[in-house]
């Protein structure tokens, strides 16, 4: 039966995490220039091939069916999708008040920063194995809330849902293809507008064409989300079935999904023994067995001796979902340093972030959180600076330093260029800065 093998902890190091799929890279480029080359065609090639749509048939659909979509629904299914792009849309709204624009005194003059949105946002939500509503409201509810003025949401074979979920959200064009091919679509402007991000979860063969994509058509992207993962750190108080359907909760995503285990004390060994013993019980009742056992498989568990042992074990992982399940969880969150998504306490599900109860569940994988957070609102915002000069009297302290420095790099035309901003309209009665000594 499927179970957690046990790694030491002095096997963890930083850096473990699988990097991207070879194979899906060379799939990524190949998809990017065929539709550079053919444009439309290409992606309705690939679409075919994968049944996404049928010889003549539109990838686009309509803007009017997605609210007969939501309309088909019944009233507990619409209420809910309401509810939950309440809640993505407040959070949402929140990250982007916490940024504002500003402006202060420089020598001579004022400087900034603006912050406004990217024009077109690209949105992905998975649909191969299981519809995902809950990406399509993430991605595109957070996209709204940053004010960009076109989302474009791309998800193959989408269910009513998935296409009521778009309308709820404000989704202003929609995509019923996925893959490689609807990321290199949105990058490219192949058939809807050209998008300046591109953002969402996805497989290998997404997450490998949103990395081709960042280089290939200087479009931004949020992140290399790849297969979920979910590391659990816990002690004897935890409840072994709860900590079980937690890690089952993300192993039924994908058979390449990670599910980790870091457990405390003494007993440490004991936890792991109970958690495998309940993660094969409720696997054989489990509708997505298929899925999560060869996920479990793939997942492990670390027993350690102390607090910091665990902590060092959790942040060599990065994992994209850090649950705490402990005594005093707060105190082991304190302590935690990198992961995508921080959930503190037994109440805290990482199921009830996935569903929207506030931030986002695009979440960094494979180690990625050591240097970036989750999808927000700032993905979807441009913070750009601006300068103006009022006084070029008052400017000329900064106008020497400039000269100055320019000729210590040994960029003459710069200095030049700023000697012209000294004050005296006759350069030759103002005494220039001079040329530093080597």
């Amino acid at each position: 039966m499927p179970s957690l093998k046990i790694i030491d902890s002095k096997n963890i190091a930083i850096g473990d995490s699988e990097g991207l799929d070879l194979n899906a890279m060379d799939h990524a480029r190949r998809e990017m220039e065929a539709i550079k080359s053919q444009g439309t065609a290409a992606v309705l090639k690939s679409a075919e091939k994968f049944g996404e749509v049928k010889n003549g048939e539109s990838m686009m659909i309509q803007v009017t069916s997605l609210k007969e979509a939501y309309d088909s629904l019944d009233k507990n299914d619409r209420e809910c999708l309401d509810r939950v792009a309440s809640r993505i849309i407040k959070f949402a709204t929140a990250q982007r008040l916490a940024i504002q624009e500003f402006e202060i005194e420089i020598p001579g003059g004022h400087a900034g920063h603006t912050v406004s949105p990217v024009e077109v946002a690209g949105c992905y939500a998975p649909g191969g194995r299981y519809p995902l509503p809950s990406s399509v409201l993430m991605t595109v509810c957070t996209a709204k809330a940053a004010g960009c003025k076109s989302i474009v949401l791309a998800s193959p074979k989408p269910s009513q849902v998935t296409l009521a979920a778009a309308y709820v959200a404000g989704a202003t064009h929609v995509l019923a293809i996925g893959g490689a091919h609807a990321i290199c679509a949105m990058a490219l402007g192949a058939g809807v507008p050209r998008c300046d991000i591109i953002c969402g979860p996805g497989n290998k063969w997404v997450t490998a064409a949103k990395a081709v994509a960042s280089i290939s058509a200087c479009v931004g992207i949020d992140m290399l989300a790849g297969p979920s993962e979910v590391l659990v750190i816990a002690d004897e108080s935890a409840d072994p079935g709860l900590i079980a359907a937690d890690l089952l909760a993300q192993a039924e995503h994908d058979v390449v999904a990670r599910p980790i285990l870091v457990t405390l004390g003494q007993n440490a060994i004991d936890i792991i023994a109970n958690v495998n013993k309940e993660l094969q019980s409720q696997l054989e009742t489990l509708p997505t067995k298929a899925v999560a056992s060869p996920a479990v498989e793939c997942g492990f568990a670390v027993p350690c001796s102390s607090i910091d042992e665990a902590v060092r074990v959790a942040d060599a992982v990065a994992p994209e979902h850090l649950e705490i399940i402990t005594k005093n969880p707060q105190q082991i969150a304190d302590k935690c340093n990198h992961y995508g998504g921080l959930f503190i306490g037994m109440g805290a599900a990482e199921v009830l972030g996935d569903y929207g109860i506030g931030p986002n569940h695009t979440l960094p994988t494979s180690g990625t959180a050591r240097y970036t957070g989750g999808l927000s609102v700032l993905h979807f915002l441009r913070v750009r600076t601006w300068m103006r000069i009022d006084n070029s009297q008052q400017s000329q302290p900064a106008v020497q330093d400039a000269i100055i420095l320019a000729r210590h790099e040994g960029l003459e035309a710069h200095a030049r260029a700023a000697e012209r901003r000294l004050s005296s309209l006759n350069h030759d009665e103002q005494p220039a800065a001079k040329k530093p000594k080597i």
